[in-house]
């Protein structure tokens, strides 16, 4: 998957991509990575002596990185006065100016004013740390109302690569129909961009009926209308996970579905369902697990887990910057 996704962004004009914690080991040495390999720019938000004193202890050559302080930064003015109009009576401009100390919202703002093309950011900061100036700053894109944190699970199998979509296991608890069919889309559109011939499942502990539940109508009638919103795109359910992928239990279950036994996109009826899904999936399956990717906003901004390691801000960096293509 990544060396199509490298070539892809070989083949484009270059890149820009900020990282929101500078002097952190693990974005130093993917910085390190992507400066060698020519295809990617990276911006560390940082002090500019404390990212530099911080590459130079671990060895990283980050020449030619471009470093921005949020405390010493000539365009702030401008910046402070977007994130007025950005929010709208919500915040003073002095309320702002304190924001964009920070970060999260500095390196945010880098994206909107167009100093750079996308941003990925998490690995001292929570979820929420990175979702929140996402959502108020750069915002949902026409037609959307909500962001799903979808994962894109990989591993080799047999020499061959196999390649799963799963969503929302990250930021909506309790989603609603309009958010599950969302996810849904968005889901299936990231899966295209990665390689997969989305087949989407709705999840559930029912299939086809088989129980009664207020969750189990609620994926009945998302399930529905996803099928409406994607007529091209194979959608079915509700299912449960063994009917989803055994094609065996699949048709004996559900049969007729040309989802059922053969489904790669899995929609997840919340955040408790899909975070411990994904996390079984990457444990005992053997998955590596990239994301959440954050879908639905108007530019790429995504979030790594505080575990993660620089391989996987590495190769996260190169999934976050194939998103502007």
């Amino acid at each position: 998957m990544f060396d199509e996704l490298i070539a892809a962004l070989k083949a484009a004009k270059k890149k820009t991509i900020v990282f929101t914690e500078g002097t952190d080991a693990r974005i130093l040495e993917a910085t390190d990575r992507l400066v060698k390999g020519g295809f990617l720019q990276p911006i560390l938000v940082g002090n500019d002596k404390d990212v530099k004193a911080a590459a130079k202890k671990d060895g990283f050559n980050i020449d030619g990185v471009e470093i921005v302080d949020p405390l010493n930064y000539k365009g702030m003015d401008d910046m402070v006065a977007k994130m007025v109009e950005l929010r709208k009576g919500k915040m003073t401009a002095e309320e702002c100016a304190e924001k964009l100390k920070h970060s999260n919202y500095f390196g945010t703002m880098l994206v909107k004013m167009g100093k750079a093309d996308c941003l990925l950011g998490g690995a001292t900061y929570s979820t929420a740390d990175t979702v929140r100036p996402a959502l108020q700053l750069i915002k949902c894109k026409p037609g959307n109302n909500n962001v799903s944190g979808t994962f894109i699970m990989v591993r080799e199998k047999d020499g061959k690569e196999e390649k799963y979509a799963m969503g929302d296991c990250a930021i909506t608890i309790h989603p609603n129909e309009d958010q599950l069919v969302e996810s849904a889309v968005e889901t299936a559109k990231i899966a295209k961009k990665f390689g997969i011939d989305p087949k989407v499942a709705f999840l559930s502990f029912s299939t086809k009926g088989s129980a009664k539940d207020d969750t189990v109508t609620l994926m009945q009638n998302a399930c529905k209308r996803a099928k409406e919103a994607m007529p091209d795109i194979p959608v079915d359910g509700e299912m449960q996970f063994d009917a989803a992928v055994s094609p065996v239990v699949g048709q004996l279950k559900f049969p007729g579905s040309s989802v059922a036994g053969y489904a790669n996109t899995f929609i997840f009826p919340d955040v408790n369902a899909g975070n411990i899904g994904y996390k079984i999936a990457q444990r005992f399956g053997g998955f590596a697990a990239y994301g959440p990717l954050l879908l639905g906003l108007n530019a790429p901004i995504n979030d790594l887990s505080r575990g993660c390691v620089a391989d996987e801000v590495y190769k996260m960096a190169i999934i976050t910057a194939s998103q502007t293509l």
